[in-house]
């Protein structure tokens, strides 16, 4: 499998970074999250003919979800990305030429041993990976003039099982060759943990800068109808909280659908099984609870993975999100009862196509297994995009959005950069009063078709370089 793929090297990385200051603070887990720089990665590579071509990627460096240590600063979190990815590119040339998924299969093992010597969880250490395969897909797709859904569905990227044993068996050439991009996906609204519920909730603070502040305003602006809900794990608050969103929900949202995200924040299965049977016991819940897909990542990290969910699995689907921190974790979640996985770009592309095809593989054996679409805080521009592209790759109908609810528009990106992406992907985006170009939601859903049809992964020009600070990432790699 994947022997027409093309050859190639990956020879040079670099990196910058911008600053990204958020409109309303964010509120997960353990975080309030106001600012964060964004990382930008533009690799080039060499085919086996010779001929050379540069890819792009970029993430926000998130403090607090890849590794939640107190004793660790925001700082101290970027610097662990940042590592993580000098440690992957590093990985990535010393695979030397090999199809596009051969390197991350080639580098991953000692990507991974040398992360886990310097401290750094699998989580921090798929996060450089992540970054480097994308720039990487990005390259080869724009050197070919095809899209990254062409590469995903002819398998010019050489996917195999190499890394997913378990997968031995099944047919992936024929599951990738299904992988189509929608026209539209559907933006699923996040609430935060300190995020107002209600336009009268934002009284005395008001930005008013044109966009929704407020779960009442952002129904009004986009017609959502999918949403998912942060609980904190103190389950009288979370109840009082979901109450209060449930409110708004049944009086403006229609049939709407929503998931619980836990954020690691409750210690076992029962409390969450507790958190379940109140929410069942509240009248006030009742449509809320009806409407619920999953519950992420309930469970801490350290605990999650340890003990059987069945009990929780057979009422609601119950995913992992953070214990995704390697390829061979959800054969490992489905054996204690987890039905369900998230696709992030932060953890992957190829992992997610993979764990797509376990839910494809489970699911043709009998039981319902869901795949999630998950955000984190992408940013509008190139983050966003190939987050799009891969959500509708794995067959998403809905994928959380927030990044362009917590940051006005293409914030910190120059005018003429905004405009270009305006330009060239005139469905995703429009042009707010203040000038700023911003992610477009018309009734709940999301254009994909300009990202789908530009050659590489999803975005059909380059951000401005020189409006950039080169990153510290690679000094030391």
């Amino acid at each position: 499998m994947g022997s027409h793929a093309p050859r190639l090297r990956l020879i040079a990385v670099e990196c910058f970074e911008r600053p990204v200051t958020l409109r309303l603070p964010f509120r997960f887990g353990v975080v309030t999250l106001r600012e964060a720089p964004q990382i930008f990665v533009r690799a080039r590579i060499r085919m086996a003919d010779g001929r050379e071509g540069e890819g792009i990627s970029a993430e926000l460096l998130v403090p607090k979800w890849f590794d939640k240590s107190p004793d660790l600063s925001n700082d101290d979190n970027f610097n662990q990305l940042r590592r993580s990815l000098a440690s992957a590119q590093r990985q990535a040339i010393a695979a030397g030429d090999n199809t596009a998924f051969g390197i991350t299969a080639a580098a991953n093992a000692a990507h991974r041993e040398g992360c886990a010597k310097a401290g750094l969880n699998g989580l921090v250490a798929s996060f450089g990976q992540a970054l480097i395969e994308r720039a990487i897909i990005d390259a080869l797709g724009r050197l070919e003039g095809v899209s990254a859904a062409a590469l995903v569905r002819d398998n010019r990227l050489g996917m195999t099982t190499a890394l997913t044993p378990d997968l031995a068996s099944f047919d992936l050439a024929k599951f990738l060759a299904t992988r189509k991009p929608a026209d539209t996906i559907a933006a699923r609204h996040t609430v935060g943990l300190v995020d107002a519920i209600t336009r009268a909730d934002t009284q005395g603070h008001r930005l008013d800068d044109g966009l929704p502040e407020s779960l009442e305003e952002v129904i009004a602006a986009y017609g959502q109808r999918y949403f998912k809900l942060k609980v904190g794990g103190q389950i009288d608050a979370d109840i009082e909280r979901l109450a209060q969103i449930a409110a708004v929900l049944d009086r403006d949202a229609g049939e709407y659908k929503a998931t619980l995200d836990g954020n690691e924040q409750y210690e076992n299965v029962d409390a969450v099984l507790a958190l379940w049977r109140r929410m069942g016991e509240d009248k006030r819940l009742a449509k809320l609870k009806a409407s619920l897909l999953l519950i992420e990542q309930p469970i801490a990290r350290a605990e999650a993975l340890n003990k059987p969910v069945q009990a929780l699995s057979k009422e609601v689907p119950v995913e992992i999100d953070e214990s995704d921190a390697d390829f061979d974790v959800f054969p490992r979640a489905k054996a204690l009862g987890y039905t369900g996985i998230s696709s992030k770009s932060c953890k992957g592309f190829y992992r997610a196509l993979l764990n797509s095809a376990r839910v494809a593989q489970y699911s043709a054996d009998g039981g319902h297994f869901v795949m999630s679409a998950e955000d984190l805080t992408t940013q509008g521009g190139v983050a966003v995009q190939q987050d799009l592209m891969l959500a509708s790759l794995v067959g998403a109908t809905h994928v959380e959005r927030n990044g362009h609810h917590y940051v006005d528009g293409m914030a910190g990106a120059p005018q003429a950069e905004q405009d270009a992406f305006l330009a060239a992907h005139g469905d995703l985006y429009a042009r707010a009063a203040n000038g700023r170009v911003r992610l477009q939601i018309n009734g709940g859903d999301i254009a994909l078709r300009s990202i789908a049809r530009a050659p590489g992964l999803a975005t059909a020009v380059m951000p401005d370089w020189s409006a950039m600070r080169p990153s510290t990432a690679l000094a030391n790699a």
